[in-house]
């Protein structure tokens, strides 16, 4: 029988909503589901409230604008619950208001299908790897003593391969092997029962240090090479096809090098440098060191491992350096898409490594796909910046500027709108500006390709200032890794910030001294 009790219903109800809200978003703090329920009733009150006062397109910019920061909101605060949900839940919320529409959504994903097939199978492909590059790695962590050596290296062997692969394979790289590095310490305190904490901290923050270092010299290798990054491409193929044949031709591979280079290089040398100053001063949470006692059981392990490879393991240590050296031809001379390569990666490392239970290879999916699917409900907020025209002001006053002016502007606009956008959505509608004007004959073939640079530039560099405008850094932010060494979104600014003032400073000064 129901209870009668006066109030007996109003507990229920509170017992029932108590515990649909425990339910809702898991173990998130509350105070950040109630964020999230704030953000998704307030933002259909404000649009319909506005749309009736002042109109749908106004109403429109406006509510896109509070959708884009509630979603780098979500970025922001990763760690306390996985972006997808309540990103995720924000898009569907923009698709339901009207502001973009499934259609736009699917073809910016469609647009972007190359990355989607690299982040399925080449990262999956890296998990294939993984013993291998924990001795190559290995190798490299031991040969010096010097943090300061050692950032170097992480730094310029991101940014070289970065300039002829994707970042995003570069920086599954770093995750797999920093990753590898922290469990085998891990493991060992929880058999020893090692209670105390110091030499954990420390090394969390010896390998926050170097991944960062690493992560940056991703962009600094990017920005060189017609490869480096899918917009440089883009603005590569959007040059040779529209200027005169005399100056397309020098949009080549090597071209593109050149034209960047007066950028680039100096960009590159102060990079390196600031690399150098972080870790002497300990700047802004780098410097730290590995830990005595890590790097014997480091070294432990590595020695323990190598005296126990059987034939077999090295037959398959061996396979899967070819694979690697293969994988690296593969994509420096672009015999393939990145994803078709990833995936016979996977054929390969497997089929001559003795693997062959579903389980085992499934199981090489599982870190890339959440980030996949954030990585598509990110295309639903692109879509809603191109619909709303959320850019447009800002572009406006970019081209309403003179000659210098006007490629100050150019970088200085990119700038700041791929550090919170995506660097190539904005690449994407500023060289598209860029092309109209120059069509309209409104810019000269000389002044179009000095905004080309300007606008490549832009949108590489300081987008590093936030994990937003650079899928290698939010693929980091959201990896396995990040929340091991504790790297949220707020240590990840900190630690970049250094490195986005100079080198933003230096192709900022590059851009109008020799541009």
């Amino acid at each position: 029988m129901q209870s009668t009790t006066p109030g007996a219903g109003h507990a229920q109800a509170l017992a029932s909503g108590s515990l649909w809200f425990r339910v809702f978003m898991g173990h998130s703090a509350p105070w950040y589901k109630r964020a999230i329920l704030a953000f998704l009733v307030l933002n259909p009150l404000l649009y319909f409230g506005l749309k009736a006062a002042v109109g749908a397109d106004t109403a429109g910019f406006a509510v896109g604008w509070l959708v884009l920061l509630e979603f780098i909101f979500t970025l922001a605060l990763a760690l306390k619950c996985y972006p997808l949900l309540p990103a995720g839940l924000l898009t569907m919320e923009a698709l339901v208001l009207g502001l973009t529409s499934p259609d736009h959504m699917f073809k910016e994903a469609e647009h972007n299908f190359p990355v989607i097939l690299l982040l399925v199978f080449v990262v999956a492909g890296v998990n294939f790897l993984k013993e291998w590059l924990a001795v190559v790695f290995t190798a490299i962590l031991f040969s010096t003593r010097s943090k300061t050596v050692l950032s170097l290296l992480f730094c310029m062997a991101g940014a070289l391969l970065s300039a002829f692969l994707d970042a995003l394979t570069v920086t599954a790289v770093i995750i797999a092997v920093c990753k590898a590095f922290y469990d085998v310490y891990a493991d060992w305190r929880s058999r020893v029962g090692q209670s105390d904490d110091a030499p954990l901290d420390e090394f969390r923050a010896f390998l926050r240090s170097l991944v960062m270092h690493a992560l940056v010299g991703t962009a600094l290798g990017g920005v060189m090479t017609m490869v480096g990054e899918p917009q440089n491409l883009l603005i590569a193929k959007q040059m040779s096809s529209l200027l005169p044949p005399d100056r397309a031709e020098h949009w080549g591979f090597v071209g593109f090098v050149i034209h960047m280079a007066v950028i680039t290089v100096p960009t590159l040398i102060v990079g390196l440098t600031t690399t150098i100053l972080c870790e002497k001063l300990k700047l802004f949470g780098h410097g730290a060191q590995m830990p005595d006692e890590v790097r014997r059981v480091l070294q432990e392990s590595a020695d323990a491992q190598r005296a126990a490879r059987t034939s077999a393991d090295r037959f398959r240590l061996n396979v899967q350096g070819a694979c690697a050296i293969l994988l690296v031809l593969g994509l420096a001379f672009h015999v393939a898409e990145v994803g078709i390569l990833g995936l016979f990666l996977i054929v390969l490392a497997t089929a001559f490594t003795g693997v062959s239970e579903e389980h085992r290879i499934g199981h090489a999916f599982t870190e890339s796909l959440p980030f996949t699917a954030l990585l598509v409900v990110f295309f639903g907020i692109v879509a809603m910046i191109a619909d709303q025209d959320l850019f447009r002001p800002v572009i406006d006053v970019a081209l309403a500027q003179q000659a210098r002016g006007q490629l100050i502007a150019f970088f200085g606009s990119s700038a700041l709108l791929s550090a919170i956008s995506d660097n190539v959505f904005v690449a994407t509608v500023f060289i598209n500006e860029a092309s109209a004007a120059f069509t309209a004959n409104r810019i000269d073939a000389d002044q179009f390709e000095k905004l080309a640079i300007a606008i490549n530039c832009g949108t590489n560099v300081p987008s590093i200032a936030t994990p937003n405008g650079q899928a290698a850094f939010l693929f980091m932010l959201t990896s396995a890794l990040a929340a091991p060494i504790k790297l949220d979104y707020v240590r990840m600014i900190k630690m970049a910030l250094p490195y986005t003032i100079t080198m933003t400073a230096a192709s900022l000064t590059a851009v109008w001294l020799w541009l």
